[in-house]
């Protein structure tokens, strides 16, 4: 018996990278993005104390209740919402979006030569309720130069960029050793997305 109930969902996320992997999952969307009036950059401030890992889950849930909100204000379809969050962290320091090259090439110095960690979250919002996932991985990379840091940061890369770098994008020569999910450091894990869009019923 097919139990699928829906062959397309509502993402709400502006991420190109995010978008790129659903499409490579053959998962057709809509966006579901953030009204004017909405204050979506305050869903992602730290509380005092807050670790990575509680961090991103509960960034995640309310990315997931906001979505939810605006899908009935706008009366839209009862259809599934995806929301995601990533985050990179070293310790217990969380490394968020740089505002500047010079946040960026702050941020690339601590990571040079060393080992951190990636959480990436999922919600997903359907009529068999809210579900989530977390992926965890490990990214180490090779030590850099500062010339390196430099253009890098200096390249607008960065910018936008859960510890200031796409693993998809020219950072990819900084990697030495990934441990974990690519396509979850990249922003959005397959695997635990899959799961849980089909226990939401979709159909892909």
């Amino acid at each position: 018996m097919d139990l699928s109930l829906y062959d397309i969902l509502y993402l709400a996320s502006q991420s190109p990278r995010r978008r790129e992997l659903l499409t490579q999952l053959g998962v057709r969307y809509e966006l579901l993005l953030a009204d004017a009036a909405e204050d979506a950059e305050a869903l992602e401030a730290v509380l005092p104390g807050e670790s990575p890992d509680t961090y991103v889950q509960r960034v995640c849930a309310l990315k997931a209740e906001a979505a939810l909100q605006r899908r009935q204000r706008r009366g839209l379809p009862a259809r599934p919402i995806l929301t995601s969050d990533t985050t990179v962290c070293r310790g217990g320091d969380i490394l968020g979006k740089p505002a500047d090259a010079a946040e960026a090439a702050a941020m690339l110095a601590t990571l040079s030569g060393t080992t951190h960690r990636v959480l990436t979250a999922v919600s997903v919002v359907s009529v068999a309720g809210t579900h989530h996932a977390l992926s965890i991985s490990e990214v180490t990379f090779r030590t850099l130069s500062g010339e390196e840091i430099d253009r890098y940061a200096a390249s607008g890369e960065p910018l936008g960029k859960a510890g200031a770098y796409g693993i998809q994008g020219r950072a990819a020569e900084f990697i030495e050793r990934i441990s974990g999910s690519y396509s979850g450091i990249m922003g959005l894990p397959l695997f635990e997305t899959a799961a849980l869009l089909r226990e939401a019923g979709l159909r892909f």
